[in-house]
């Protein structure tokens, strides 16, 4: 299996070390630049199964606001976020939205749930 060198920028801790990574398909043989024993961890992960938070917004009918913050309630395998994305730009919710309320569950079939990050109260109707 053919080596490859990748350049990340860790992100486990607030240094945000440079890391150079030599990898064997999804093995990592060396990592270079890290300042703590995570980043270690984060390249093997980061090779092996490369994971992202997602973060979007959702439409909601009905509210204060047009659109609602949203995320997944956990990383995601990042091969999925772009079919993630497009389940939820086909969303629309009804007002009111509750922070933590569960917009999709288990978001195309990788069993995390995204979940609303704010309240969003109902538009006032008017007289």
């Amino acid at each position: 299996m053919e080596e490859r060198i990748l350049s990340m920028i860790c992100v486990s801790c607030p240094v945000g070390c440079d890391l150079k990574v030599q990898a064997r398909g999804k093995e990592v043989v060396s990592v270079e630049g890290h300042s703590c024993p995570r980043g270690v961890d984060f390249a093997k992960a980061e090779v092996a199964n490369p994971t992202r938070v997602f973060a979007t917004t959702v439409r909601v009918a009905g509210g204060k606001l047009p659109v609602c913050p949203v995320r997944s309630r956990q990383a995601v395998p990042k091969e999925r976020l772009d079919d993630i994305s497009r389940e939820v730009a086909r969303l629309t919710v009804p007002a009111p939205v509750t922070i933590g309320q569960i917009i999709v569950g288990d978001v195309c079939g990788t069993g995390v749930d995204i979940v609303a990050t704010r309240d969003l109260a109902a538009e006032e109707e008017r007289s």
